[in-house]
């Protein structure tokens, strides 16, 4: 155990005065370096050895022998001189000795000296620090390494954490092509990572793990497997129930317990190439690793194909903290803050962080509940600075003061590996948190052997009852990151889960996957206070599912408390394309200041926005829910989809391939069309359908070519395993949806980018057949074209369209029947609006050349269609009695305001001009 930073410093004073008038490096240079180990009570010979051998840098190229001063293999090269020679030549002559060190053993720390002074450099932090030997006292937490209190800077970005995963998984793959596998890998490469790790942290001996590995095994190999058998035997043993003539490296390993090394394995077989490999990994400084983000790099490296985006599988902590922080941390730092000057509060507010419990039912490799347990330990160090500080404070035994430990924590997982390294990483981050607190009391703190431990249930938390885990009178807080799997991406076992949970609920097959956890989780914590945030894919507030889910959310009394709007998840990963997020916080109970978290830019930071209220679209606006409605909420134009010809593409052509036909059949020219949907429409592409209806038989006779088409339509859908597809091969040229105005109509796309702050839309003639890629608006005018191009229909798609990826996904259900249209617009409001909407139209046409896409892209939009839009947005918020409003959440807010009360009035109730009556709710 090191000792504690009093009796350090203690040491080293009388160790300077001891050696103040010192001149002579040959004399008693090997007595002052052994001296300098035992001021924090470490024994040189164990970890460091002098005179060591080595191939160095010498002039022109060459390379000639040296022995370094004093050599600790991966931590430290010493060089000392006689009193008054160049420090910057023992620096020099140091860093030549590099090249003939293998990678595994190069030093971060190089140390010189001449015994009036020591300069020491840190090579990882490119730092170095030089004091006079009378000093060394206060300086003498630069080389908390040597005692065992090293400070880790740990960061989730750090290669460490990639090249750790990286050499695991090569030791992964040697040992499983060697034909050891499944249970017994999983459960020896879990044990090797907490090995490597407390070689590093000080769990350990310094090194002992590394120096046994080293030097009581085989070169070949042959022999490591046996002897990591003895040592898991040795780790699970307490000290005094050990055989008395164990070898004493390994008798020197401390007691870990905690189950980790209980289960007797297969007895892997190793080779030199599998040896060299595990001493590859303990070249890297384990004591840096984030526990946080390594389990989802570590649980990669057992699927081949996501190794290759390395870094892809986890959550970032930025992302984890915008979950917690809302949910239960930011409150807890503010009652920090309010009792920290008070002993007796504070006592009181230490033991409320002790009585904390916490589970995640999707927990995976443990990454929420580390950087939560993470989060609290920092807190209660916080509140052990207050108690011991200020006048008169005493301090008590560290032991006795830590309260907060991994048995608040619960998870839930459905595969053996992750929740083992889930498990593990648990006790390491506890480690590391243990390390920060002896470094700021000055006295060692160590939680091992292990007592206590996290409590990781394997299994599926959709099926398991979550009582028999932890009983929810006990629990405080549900979080995590369920899976995201869509409808149509879920497994037979997965779907049938959704059915069973929402079996009330009809359409309940369109749910996504994580929708199961919030039914869960709002079944459970009835009754109590409990409260919950899950991170979901935003599609659970968007299109259709809100109608779904939310309703049976209500019906158990769930209140929405925080609320992030959609956020761009990114992953580190280069080439892994990023999710579309929300984050909702929710509870039985209500909450006073509730607050949406809105992003102006998906990829930015959030600003935060106190609420009311919060509905399912996440919006400050009563807690309506959108049905699917077959006629439009208020009396405009119906909308519909264009045309779904099943025609195999045999009826469409390119422009080369509508010419070369013509050239071959000049009679079928006139039946040809121009042909839309949504690329046509955005970019401008030309496409031509030939259109049969009206073509007579005895016309169509004299069209052979034509006639071959006809025939392979029939022959596609006759092999159709659709039987309505099959039935319409029986009028092969008529389509599955037709859909044709027979007057100017209005195009909407179905999908149109989230980059574009409007959708855009457009008339059409006659003369053009529309695919089932866009929205057809028959017998719309100009203030239609006018209201649904405006930033106030714009808001309401934002909130309730459904997305393909982040792309909006527009629909004739739930947006736009469910769109309230202004109410009583007078004829002066609706004319503004014409007239705003012919200027949008007539400043496309500045630009004839260029597509609808490059017209609306955010980055080229004429200034004179901006100016338009801006102008038509005026004239539509003052149709809704609006000057002007400041925000999309403020439109989306006041529209539900005028949505619940369109639906709350009677029938036919008129709207006023238009005839923008309130229709009968389908």
């Amino acid at each position: 155990m090191p000792l504690s930073w009093n009796e350090i410093r203690d040491r080293a004073l009388t160790f300077s005065k001891e050696w103040a008038d010192e001149s002579s490096e040959d004399a008693e240079a090997k007595s002052f370096w052994d001296g300098f180990f035992n001021v924090f009570g470490v024994t040189r010979r164990r970890l460091a050895s002098f005179e060591e051998l080595v191939k160095r840098r010498a002039d022109k190229g060459k390379t000639s022998t040296g022995y370094i001063d004093l050599f600790w293999k991966g931590q430290l090269i010493v060089e000392h001189k006689s009193r008054g020679k160049s420090l910057d030549k023992a620096y020099a002559q140091a860093l030549d000795y590099f090249p003939g060190i293998p990678e595994r053993d190069l030093p971060r720390y190089i140390l010189v000296s001449d015994f009036a002074h020591l300069r020491l450099y840190d090579l990882d932090d490119d730092l170095h620090w030089e004091f006079p030997l009378k000093d060394l006292h206060k300086h003498i937490k630069r080389f908390g390494f040597v005692a065992g209190y090293a400070p880790q800077v740990i960061k989730p970005q750090d290669p460490v954490n990639i090249k750790a995963a990286e050499q695991m998984g090569r030791l992964h793959d040697f040992l499983k092509a060697a034909g050891f596998a499944g249970h017994d890998l999983e459960v020896l490469l879990v044990r090797l990572v907490f090995c490597l790790f407390a070689d590093d942290a000080g769990i350990f001996p310094a090194q002992g793990f590394r120096d046994w590995l080293e030097n009581r095994t085989a070169e070949d190999g042959s022999d490591l497997g046996p002897q990591l058998a003895l040592l898991f035997q040795v780790l699970n043993t307490p000290k005094d129930k050990r055989q008395k003539n164990l070898d004493e490296q390994i008798a020197a390993f401390e007691y870990v317990n905690g189950k980790l090394f209980e289960e007797a394995l297969h007895v892997a077989s190793f080779d030199a190439k599998m040896r060299a490999t595990l001493l590859d990994c303990c070249a890297l400084n384990w004591g840096a690793v984030s526990p946080a983000i390594f389990g989802a790099l570590f649980q990669s490296i057992m699927d081949e194909k996501a190794r290759r985006n390395l870094g892809a599988h986890y959550t970032s902590e930025e992302n984890i903290l915008k979950l917690i922080k809302p949910l239960f941390l930011d409150e807890l730092w503010a009652e920090f803050e309010r009792v920290k000057g008070n002993k007796n509060r504070l006592f009181e507010f230490h033991k409320k962080l002790r009585s904390l419990v916490f589970l995640d039912p999707a927990c995976g490799c443990g990454n929420f509940l580390v950087i939560t347990y993470r989060e609290l330990r920092l807190l209660e160090l916080e509140v052990l600075r207050a108690v011991h500080s200020g006048p008169g404070s005493r301090f008590i035994d560290i032991h006795q003061e830590l309260q907060i430990d991994v048995d608040q924590f619960n998870g839930i997982e459905i595969e053996e590996w992750p929740a083992q390294i889930a498990q593990v990483a648990m006790w390491l981050v506890d480690h590391q948190m243990n390390q920060k607190v002896s470094v700021e009391f000055g006295m060692y703190f160590a939680r091992i052997p292990l007592k206590t431990s996290p409590h990781i249930v394997q299994g599926n938390a959709l099926r398991l009852d979550w009582n028999d885990i932890m009983p929810a009178e006990r629990l405080s807080y549900i979080l995590g990151n369920p899976p995201f799997v869509g409808s149509k991406l879920q497994n037979d076992s997965q779907r049938a889960e959704i059915g069973e949970l929402f079996a009330r609920v009809h359409g309940a097959g369109v749910l996504d996957y994580v929708t199961g956890w919030y039914l869960k989780a709002a079944r459970y914590i009835q009754g109590t206070n409990i409260r919950c945030a899950f991170v979901s894919t935003n599609s659970i507030t968007q299109g259709e599912q809100p109608s779904l889910l939310w309703p049976e959310l209500y019906r158990l009394g769930i209140k929405l408390h925080f609320a992030h709007r959609t956020f761009r998840w990114d992953n580190e990963a280069r080439g892994v394309a990023a999710v579309h997020c929300v984050i909702i916080g929710f509870g039985r109970s209500d909450v006073q200041r509730k607050i949406i978290f809105e992003y102006d830019d998906p990829k930015g930071e959030p600003h935060a926005i106190a609420a009311r209220n919060i509905n399912p679209y996440l919006v400050d606006a009563p807690d309506v829910v959108l049905p699917r409605r077959d006629n439009p909420l208020c009396n405009v134009p119906e909308i519909g989809i264009g045309n779904k010809p099943i025609d195999g593409g045999h009826y469409l052509f390119t422009p080369e391939e509508k010419a070369q036909f013509i050239k071959g059949e000049p009679g079928a020219a006139k039946w040809f069309k121009r042909w839309v949907g949504s690329d046509e429409f955005l970019n401008g592409y030309e496409r031509w359908c030939l259109w049969l209806e009206k073509v007579k038989p005895d016309e169509l006779r004299k069209l052979p070519k034509v006639m071959e088409r006809i025939e392979a339509v029939r022959k596609f859908r006759l092999e159709s395993k659709s039987a309505p597809t099959r039935k319409l091969a029986e009028m092969p040229t008529r389509f599955h949806v037709e859909n044709i105005p027979d007057r100017p109509f209005l195009i909407v796309p179905k999908v149109s980018s989230e980059r574009r702050r409007f959708i855009p839309m457009g008339f059409m003639q006659t003369d053009t057949l529309c695919s089932d890629l866009v929205f057809v608006v028959p017998s719309s005018v100009l203030f239609h074209f006018g209201v649904l191009s405006s930033m106030m229909h714009m808001a309401w798609v934002r909130s309730t369209c459904g997305r393909l990826e982040s792309r909006y996904r527009y629909s004739k259900d739930i947006v736009y029947n469910n769109f309230p249209w202004p109410e009583k617009p007078v004829e002066r409001e609706i004319a503004a609006i014409e007239t705003a909407a012919q200027e949008v139209l007539d400043a496309r046409k500045q630009c004839p050349n260029a597509s609808l896409a490059d017209l609306y892209d955010p980055n080229t939009m004429p200034p004179a269609l901006v100016k338009a839009h801006q102008a038509l947005d005026r004239a539509v918020d003052a149709a809704y009695g609006k000057k002007s409003f400041t925000s999309d959440a403020e439109r989306v807010a006041f529209l539900f305001d005028l949505y619940q009360r369109y639906t709350s009035l009677p029938l036919e109730v008129e709207k006023g001009a238009k005839k923008l009556t309130r229709k009968k709710q389908s």
